[in-house]
């Protein structure tokens, strides 16, 4: 069953509105603390220290429980209450397995990060009703997004 609103955002505009609209995202592929120096831990730290509520979805690490101070999950599909947006660390060849459990899931959007890209897996999430954004950081984003809103404070906006 498809579900309204699926569809792959390539706008800036709504690229942002996306993660603006984000509260609760699940990170799919996050690093622990001890890998710290990688994207998949700062990326997530940094959103976190942002505001936002980060649950942990690590792919490898089975002795890791607890990662940014959030319990672990093994799947999306396992986090028990809903998710905003997923964020995928996963390289473009990993990430078709995890597709199923992104459906389960049903979150509102799934952002695979700066450098990944999977049409087949894009369309079948969009097809299952979900918004996709490919190979932007989310990091970058939020910074664009939080510039954005203090430029607009500033110049008598909003």
């Amino acid at each position: 069953m498809t579900t309204p609103g699926g569809r792959l955002v390539t706008d800036l505009n709504e690229i942002l509105d996306v993660l603006a609209s984000t509260t609760r995202m699940a990170v799919l592929g996050i690093k622990p603390e001890y890998r710290s120096p990688k994207p998949a831990f700062t990326v997530p730290r940094y959103l976190q220290q942002e505001g936002y509520r980060i649950v942990p979805v690590p792919v490898y690490y089975p002795e890791v429980t607890e990662i940014l101070g959030e319990p672990v999950y093994r799947t999306i599909s396992a986090i028990p209450e809903p998710v905003d947006m997923v964020v995928v660390f996963r390289r473009p060849h990993d990430i078709p397995p995890h597709v199923p459990d992104l459906i389960a899931a049903k979150p509102r959007a799934v952002w695979f990060q700066l450098g990944i890209r999977h049409a087949d897996a894009a369309r079948t999430l969009v097809e299952a009703g979900m918004q996709v954004v490919e190979d932007r950081c989310t990091a970058i984003e939020h910074q664009r997004l939080t510039t954005s809103r203090h430029s607009r404070h500033h110049d008598g906006g909003d």
